[in-house]
């Protein structure tokens, strides 16, 4: 899709500062709309992902970047949200302990709510159902019902405007995601995406996470710029 016949097109944009968030944000401004961004400080253990969030925003032409919090730590139930859970350092069959309970709901809801104020019709959300670590709020299904949502739960639905989640990594394989930011000209030794960074934003190399991404590299046959501890 692209706005290129309407540049003043506004989108919010879910940016975490990691890879494939980042990669997002390129391609919503390679389609010409103007991008408002949203990240979430929710506790999140890895939160120095924020200061490559705002690098990130920055680099890549944001109109506004906003870091809205949220004390998702205060519920738990996630090794990134409960300092208590160990991170898991091997993959795993079932949902992870990594998986954010209605993380993804909330953080729809919230740029729902800034996409309706803004007058943008188009919410940008990384989510990815192949290279993923099994969270239930990254499949298409999700979205569909999410997009239906937002259409039935906000004044501008009712008056006939469409709100339309768009997911374009969500088919993607990594290393594809890898490809189409360099092509973009991410430079994704800016960002962050392990679940255990020091506060160096130096990576474990052994979340899942970590692994995604590390493999990600080697079959796009590309450097991994990434920093480990």
């Amino acid at each position: 899709m692209s706005v290129s016949d309407d540049q003043s097109a506004k989108a919010v944009v879910l940016l975490s500062g990691g890879l494939d968030s980042a990669t997002l944000l390129a391609l919503a401004r390679e389609q010409g709309y103007r991008c408002y961004v949203l990240s979430f400080n929710y506790s999140q253990r890895h939160r120095i992902e924020l200061q490559a969030a705002a690098e990130i925003a920055d680099m890549l032409g944001a109109v506004e970047h906003k870091i809205i919090s949220i004390n998702l730590d205060s519920i738990g139930g996630s090794a990134l949200t409960d300092f208590d859970i160990p991170v898991p350092q091997t993959p795993s069959s079932q949902i992870p302990v990594t998986y954010v309970p209605a993380r993804n709901t909330v953080f729809l809801s919230l740029a729902l709510g800034w996409a309706e104020v803004l007058g943008a019709m188009d919410i940008f959300i990384g989510v990815n159902a192949v290279d993923y670590s099994g969270y239930p709020d990254c499949r298409p299904e999700y979205i569909d019902a999410f997009t239906r949502l937002a259409n039935l739960a906000t004044r501008a639905g009712v008056e006939g405007r469409h709100f339309t989640i768009q997911t374009p990594l969500i088919a993607m394989g990594k290393a594809d995601i890898i490809r189409e930011g360099i092509r973009l000209g991410v430079d994704y030794s800016r960002t962050i995406s392990c679940y255990a960074a020091d506060e160096q934003g130096r990576a474990c190399g052994r979340c899942d996470s970590c692994r995604l991404r590390a493999a990600g590299f080697v079959q796009a046959g590309i450097a991994d710029p990434t920093v480990y501890y």
